[in-house]
């Protein structure tokens, strides 16, 4: 009986009132957020977590397809590209978009995984962009997230010339630009070494803390050369440091100049944020600030 009478009232309840019909149900218009890029932007080491995690409302589905160690050719090359282009073509959504962000690896040092900043990265570039678009998607080219290594105080912005060749290819192309390098630079610049050492993925050691101090950084993790006998070795440059301790593959939680920890992750993430509300304001109303 108690059953039956709450039965019953639950349906007064649902019933709309007299002289109203029952509002069907609005379909969902839902969009969805696909990054792909290297390990500043990956899982364990980038942006990208913290972005989809923080940054994006219930209306927009966010894959983090980045990986660890990959250029703009060896994300091709490995098929890891195909899988992007198979999640552009998931129906449902009312619009996909595709931030794409490389040129760690692409710089030299890299053996399998360089590429010509005169002519293949840009190339590559241009073919994500006409490839997302034939697959009715939209895409957003990210310029390279800075390092974070100094001297005698200033930021050494060794990825410039490939955030460039990505700012002229998303100008040719008429693509929206999310220019992290060039946010990321003037922020790292406004810290200092010091304070922008709480961005990576580990505490420093005591040598290269010291080091921050003078304005000038030291090699995070130095890898000693391997003369041949009797044959004394130059100095490792910058260059050949980063491409030893940026291997392929999952970033190592260490100390180093290039990955994220949470506190880097969540930095990066926001103005990653605030730069593509700006870029492409048709997607302001799915991000969270």
């Amino acid at each position: 009986m108690i059953a039956s009478v709450a039965a019953a009232l639950l349906l007064q309840l649902s019933l709309p009132p007299p002289g109203q019909t029952a509002e069907a149900p609005r379909p969902i218009a839902a969009s969805k957020i696909i990054l792909v890029g290297n390990s500043t932007t990956a899982v364990i080491g980038g942006w990208g977590p913290s972005f989809c995690a923080d940054h994006v409302t219930s209306f927009v589905a966010c894959v983090n397809l980045a990986r660890g160690g990959r250029s703009s050719g060896s994300y091709l090359a490995e098929g890891s590209w195909d899988l992007a282009l198979a999640e552009m073509s998931t129906p449902g959504f009312v619009a996909t978009y595709v931030l794409i962000q490389f040129g760690h690896n692409d710089q030299p040092g890299k053996p399998g995984r360089s590429t010509d900043l005169a002519t293949e990265f840009p190339a590559n570039l241009r073919r994500y962009v006409a490839e997302t678009r034939a697959r009715g998607a939209i895409p957003v080219l990210v310029t390279p997230l800075t390092r974070r290594q100094f001297v005698e105080g200033q930021l050494q912005n060794d990825l410039e010339p490939w955030a460039a060749a990505a700012r002229t290819v998303a100008a040719e192309t008429n693509t929206p630009l999310v220019d992290l390098n060039a946010s990321s630079v003037a922020a790292v610049q406004a810290m200092g070494p010091t304070l922008a050492a709480r961005f990576a993925q580990a505490a420093p050691s005591p040598q290269v803390a010291a080091a921050m101090l003078t304005g000038t950084t030291i090699a995070a993790n130095p890898v000693p050369p391997v003369p041949a006998a009797g044959t004394p070795m130059p100095p490792l440059t910058q260059v050949q440091v980063n491409a030893a301790v940026e291997p392929l593959g999952q970033a190592r939680v260490s100390f180093d100049y290039t990955h994220l920890g949470r506190s880097g992750a969540d930095f990066f993430a926001a103005l990653v944020t605030r730069d593509l509300m700006i870029a492409v304001p048709e997607l302001r109303r799915g991000l969270v600030p």
